[in-house]
Protein backbone atom coordinates (compact mmCIF):
# COMPACT_ATOMS: atom_id res chain seq x y z
CA UNK A 1 0.00 0.00 0.00
CA UNK A 2 1.76 3.14 -1.23
CA UNK A 3 -0.50 5.61 0.62
CA UNK A 4 -2.74 5.64 3.68
CA UNK A 5 -6.24 6.87 2.71
CA UNK A 6 -7.54 9.57 5.05
CA UNK A 7 -10.77 11.55 5.15
CA UNK A 8 -10.11 15.18 6.13
CA UNK A 9 -12.89 17.46 7.35
CA UNK A 10 -12.52 20.64 5.29
CA UNK A 11 -15.67 22.52 6.32
CA UNK A 12 -14.56 26.00 7.31
CA UNK A 13 -10.86 25.20 6.88
CA UNK A 14 -8.51 27.00 4.54
CA UNK A 15 -7.12 25.31 1.43
CA UNK A 16 -4.79 27.07 -0.98
CA UNK A 17 -5.70 26.84 -4.68
CA UNK A 18 -3.23 28.15 -7.25
CA UNK A 19 -4.14 28.19 -10.93
CA UNK A 20 -6.81 29.10 -13.45
CA UNK A 21 -8.64 27.27 -16.21
CA UNK A 22 -10.56 24.02 -16.41
CA UNK A 23 -8.38 21.97 -14.06
CA UNK A 24 -8.40 24.65 -11.37
CA UNK A 25 -12.14 25.16 -11.75
CA UNK A 26 -12.75 21.43 -11.24
CA UNK A 27 -10.71 21.44 -8.01
CA UNK A 28 -12.49 24.59 -6.86
CA UNK A 29 -15.89 22.92 -7.26
CA UNK A 30 -14.68 19.89 -5.32
CA UNK A 31 -13.32 22.02 -2.47
CA UNK A 32 -16.49 24.11 -2.32
CA UNK A 33 -18.54 20.92 -2.19
CA UNK A 34 -16.52 19.87 0.87
CA UNK A 35 -17.09 23.27 2.51
CA UNK A 36 -13.47 24.46 2.35
CA UNK A 37 -12.47 28.12 2.45
CA UNK A 38 -10.41 28.63 -0.72
CA UNK A 39 -7.48 31.05 -0.37
CA UNK A 40 -4.45 32.16 -2.36
CA UNK A 41 -0.79 31.16 -2.13
CA UNK A 42 0.18 33.74 0.47
CA UNK A 43 -2.49 32.70 2.96
CA UNK A 44 -1.88 30.36 5.88
CA UNK A 45 -3.13 26.80 5.29
CA UNK A 46 -2.09 23.17 5.73
CA UNK A 47 -3.17 21.91 2.28
CA UNK A 48 -2.70 23.30 -1.21
CA UNK A 49 -3.67 22.37 -4.76
CA UNK A 50 -1.53 23.62 -7.62
CA UNK A 51 -3.17 23.55 -11.06
CA UNK A 52 -0.71 25.31 -13.34
CA UNK A 53 0.06 24.25 -16.91
CA UNK A 54 3.49 25.89 -17.12
CA UNK A 55 6.03 23.46 -15.64
CA UNK A 56 8.50 26.06 -14.44
CA UNK A 57 5.83 28.18 -12.77
CA UNK A 58 4.28 25.11 -11.16
CA UNK A 59 7.60 23.87 -9.78
CA UNK A 60 8.36 27.28 -8.28
CA UNK A 61 4.99 27.46 -6.53
CA UNK A 62 5.27 23.86 -5.30
CA UNK A 63 8.75 24.54 -3.87
CA UNK A 64 7.59 27.66 -2.03
CA UNK A 65 4.60 25.90 -0.52
CA UNK A 66 6.54 22.82 0.57
CA UNK A 67 9.20 25.04 2.15
CA UNK A 68 6.43 26.38 4.38
CA UNK A 69 5.39 22.85 5.39
CA UNK A 70 2.21 22.87 3.29
CA UNK A 71 1.07 19.50 1.88
CA UNK A 72 0.65 19.85 -1.89
CA UNK A 73 -1.45 18.22 -4.58
CA UNK A 74 -0.06 19.13 -8.01
CA UNK A 75 -2.45 18.45 -10.89
CA UNK A 76 -0.93 16.07 -13.49
CA UNK A 77 2.36 15.96 -11.54
CA UNK A 78 2.13 12.80 -9.38
CA UNK A 79 5.82 12.87 -8.40
CA UNK A 80 5.29 16.27 -6.76
CA UNK A 81 2.17 15.27 -4.82
CA UNK A 82 2.12 14.85 -1.05
CA UNK A 83 -1.50 13.76 -1.35
CA UNK A 84 -3.83 12.83 -4.19
CA UNK A 85 -7.54 13.41 -4.72
CA UNK A 86 -9.47 10.20 -5.42
CA UNK A 87 -12.50 9.50 -7.55
CA UNK A 88 -15.47 9.77 -5.18
CA UNK A 89 -18.75 7.93 -4.74
CA UNK A 90 -20.99 10.03 -2.50
CA UNK A 91 -23.73 8.25 -0.56
CA UNK A 92 -23.58 10.69 2.34
CA UNK A 93 -22.64 10.03 5.05
CA UNK A 94 -20.96 7.09 3.28
CA UNK A 95 -18.07 8.22 1.07
CA UNK A 96 -16.12 5.78 -1.06
CA UNK A 97 -12.80 6.91 -2.52
CA UNK A 98 -10.88 5.22 -5.34
CA UNK A 99 -7.28 6.28 -5.84
CA UNK A 100 -4.33 5.14 -7.94
CA UNK A 101 -1.65 7.31 -6.35
CA UNK A 102 -1.66 9.50 -9.43
CA UNK A 103 -0.93 6.59 -11.79
CA UNK A 104 -4.18 6.97 -13.75
CA UNK A 105 -7.06 9.26 -12.90
CA UNK A 106 -8.97 7.71 -15.80
CA UNK A 107 -8.73 4.24 -14.27
CA UNK A 108 -10.00 5.54 -10.93
CA UNK A 109 -12.91 7.21 -12.72
CA UNK A 110 -13.75 3.99 -14.59
CA UNK A 111 -13.81 1.99 -11.35
CA UNK A 112 -16.01 4.65 -9.76
CA UNK A 113 -18.49 4.48 -12.63
CA UNK A 114 -18.67 0.69 -12.32
CA UNK A 115 -19.23 0.83 -8.57
CA UNK A 116 -21.84 3.58 -8.90
CA UNK A 117 -24.16 1.06 -10.56
CA UNK A 118 -23.75 -1.40 -7.68
CA UNK A 119 -24.24 0.86 -4.67
CA UNK A 120 -27.86 1.83 -3.93
CA UNK A 121 -28.98 5.28 -2.83
CA UNK A 122 -30.24 3.66 0.40
CA UNK A 123 -26.65 3.16 1.58
CA UNK A 124 -26.44 6.65 3.10
CA UNK A 125 -29.82 6.50 4.88
CA UNK A 126 -28.87 3.06 6.24
CA UNK A 127 -25.71 4.55 7.77
CA UNK A 128 -27.70 7.44 9.22
CA UNK A 129 -30.20 5.00 10.79
CA UNK A 130 -27.37 2.96 12.34
CA UNK A 131 -25.97 6.15 13.87
CA UNK A 132 -29.42 7.06 15.22
CA UNK A 133 -29.77 3.61 16.80
CA UNK A 134 -26.17 3.42 18.07
CA UNK A 135 -27.14 3.71 21.76
CA UNK A 136 -29.59 0.82 21.45
CA UNK A 137 -27.01 -1.25 19.54
CA UNK A 138 -24.46 -0.69 22.30
CA UNK A 139 -27.05 -1.70 24.88
CA UNK A 140 -27.90 -4.89 22.98
CA UNK A 141 -24.22 -5.77 22.44
CA UNK A 142 -22.21 -4.24 25.32
CA UNK A 143 -18.80 -5.62 24.32
CA UNK A 144 -16.97 -4.44 21.23
CA UNK A 145 -16.36 -8.00 20.06
CA UNK A 146 -20.03 -9.00 20.39
CA UNK A 147 -21.09 -5.83 18.58
CA UNK A 148 -18.63 -6.40 15.76
CA UNK A 149 -19.71 -10.02 15.30
CA UNK A 150 -23.40 -9.15 15.29
CA UNK A 151 -23.00 -6.31 12.81
CA UNK A 152 -20.64 -8.36 10.65
CA UNK A 153 -23.26 -11.10 10.32
CA UNK A 154 -26.02 -8.58 9.63
CA UNK A 155 -23.99 -6.83 6.93
CA UNK A 156 -23.07 -10.09 5.17
CA UNK A 157 -24.63 -10.93 1.82
CA UNK A 158 -28.21 -11.94 2.50
CA UNK A 159 -28.02 -10.65 6.07
CA UNK A 160 -30.62 -8.49 7.76
CA UNK A 161 -28.62 -5.32 7.02
CA UNK A 162 -27.03 -6.33 3.71
CA UNK A 163 -25.87 -2.86 2.53
CA UNK A 164 -26.65 -3.61 -1.11
CA UNK A 165 -30.26 -4.50 -0.28
CA UNK A 166 -31.40 -3.15 3.11
CA UNK A 167 -32.74 0.33 3.73
CA UNK A 168 -32.90 2.35 6.95
CA UNK A 169 -36.20 0.74 7.94
CA UNK A 170 -34.38 -2.61 8.43
CA UNK A 171 -32.40 -1.50 11.49
CA UNK A 172 -35.17 -1.55 14.10
CA UNK A 173 -36.53 -5.03 13.20
CA UNK A 174 -32.98 -6.43 13.23
CA UNK A 175 -32.30 -4.88 16.61
CA UNK A 176 -35.44 -6.46 18.07
CA UNK A 177 -34.41 -9.96 16.98
CA UNK A 178 -30.66 -10.04 16.18
CA UNK A 179 -29.40 -13.42 15.04
CA UNK A 180 -27.39 -15.27 17.65
CA UNK A 181 -23.70 -15.53 16.77
CA UNK A 182 -22.01 -18.74 17.87
CA UNK A 183 -18.28 -19.24 18.30
CA UNK A 184 -16.88 -20.73 15.11
CA UNK A 185 -13.66 -22.00 13.59
CA UNK A 186 -13.42 -21.83 9.80
CA UNK A 187 -10.67 -23.75 8.02
CA UNK A 188 -9.21 -22.39 4.78
CA UNK A 189 -6.88 -24.38 2.55
CA UNK A 190 -5.15 -22.11 0.05
CA UNK A 191 -4.84 -23.37 -3.51
CA UNK A 192 -2.46 -20.57 -4.55
CA UNK A 193 -0.73 -17.42 -3.31
CA UNK A 194 -3.14 -15.22 -5.29
CA UNK A 195 -5.82 -13.54 -3.12
CA UNK A 196 -8.15 -13.54 -6.14
CA UNK A 197 -8.31 -17.33 -5.90
CA UNK A 198 -10.05 -17.15 -2.53
CA UNK A 199 -13.66 -18.21 -2.70
CA UNK A 200 -16.33 -15.70 -1.72
CA UNK A 201 -16.93 -17.59 1.53
CA UNK A 202 -13.21 -17.67 2.35
CA UNK A 203 -12.77 -13.96 1.65
CA UNK A 204 -15.79 -13.14 3.81
CA UNK A 205 -14.46 -15.26 6.69
CA UNK A 206 -11.08 -13.51 6.54
CA UNK A 207 -12.74 -10.10 6.51
CA UNK A 208 -14.81 -10.91 9.61
CA UNK A 209 -12.37 -13.06 11.62
CA UNK A 210 -11.49 -12.01 15.17
CA UNK A 211 -8.30 -14.08 15.07
CA UNK A 212 -6.35 -15.99 12.44
CA UNK A 213 -4.34 -19.13 13.09
CA UNK A 214 -1.95 -19.77 10.23
CA UNK A 215 1.03 -21.77 9.13
CA UNK A 216 4.25 -19.86 8.50
CA UNK A 217 3.95 -20.45 4.75
CA UNK A 218 0.81 -18.34 4.28
CA UNK A 219 1.78 -15.38 2.03
CA UNK A 220 1.33 -11.77 3.21
CA UNK A 221 -0.89 -10.95 0.21
CA UNK A 222 -3.52 -13.33 1.58
CA UNK A 223 -3.30 -11.86 5.08
CA UNK A 224 -3.88 -8.40 3.64
CA UNK A 225 -7.48 -9.47 3.01
CA UNK A 226 -8.06 -9.85 6.76
CA UNK A 227 -9.02 -7.12 9.22
CA UNK A 228 -6.00 -5.11 10.34
CA UNK A 229 -6.95 -5.62 14.01
CA UNK A 230 -7.50 -9.38 13.73
CA UNK A 231 -5.03 -11.29 15.94
CA UNK A 232 -2.47 -13.33 13.94
CA UNK A 233 -1.17 -16.54 15.53
CA UNK A 234 1.47 -18.55 13.66
CA UNK A 235 1.23 -22.23 14.57
CA UNK A 236 1.57 -25.72 13.10
CA UNK A 237 -2.04 -26.85 13.60
CA UNK A 238 -5.49 -25.44 14.32
CA UNK A 239 -6.38 -24.76 17.98
CA UNK A 240 -7.88 -27.52 20.11
CA UNK A 241 -10.19 -25.14 21.98
CA UNK A 242 -12.93 -22.91 20.59
CA UNK A 243 -12.26 -19.19 21.09
CA UNK A 244 -15.01 -16.54 21.30
CA UNK A 245 -16.27 -15.20 18.00
CA UNK A 246 -14.96 -16.20 14.58
CA UNK A 247 -11.56 -17.83 14.23
CA UNK A 248 -9.90 -18.88 10.99
CA UNK A 249 -7.30 -21.61 10.52
CA UNK A 250 -5.35 -21.13 7.30
CA UNK A 251 -2.78 -23.33 5.59
CA UNK A 252 -1.48 -23.99 2.12
CA UNK A 253 -2.56 -27.04 0.18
Amino acid sequence: MHSLPLFVRLAGRRVILVGTGEAADAKRRLLERAGAEIVGEEASASLAIVALADSGEAQAVIARLKARGVLVNAVDRPDDCDFTLPAIIDRAPVIIAIGTGGASAGLAAAVRQRLETLLPQTLGPLATALYRWRAAIRLAFPSLEARRRALGAAFAQGGALDPLVAGPEAVEPWLRTPAAQGDRLVSITLVSDDPDDLTLAQARALALADRIYLSATVPPAILDRARADAVRIVCAAPPDTREPGLSVWMERA
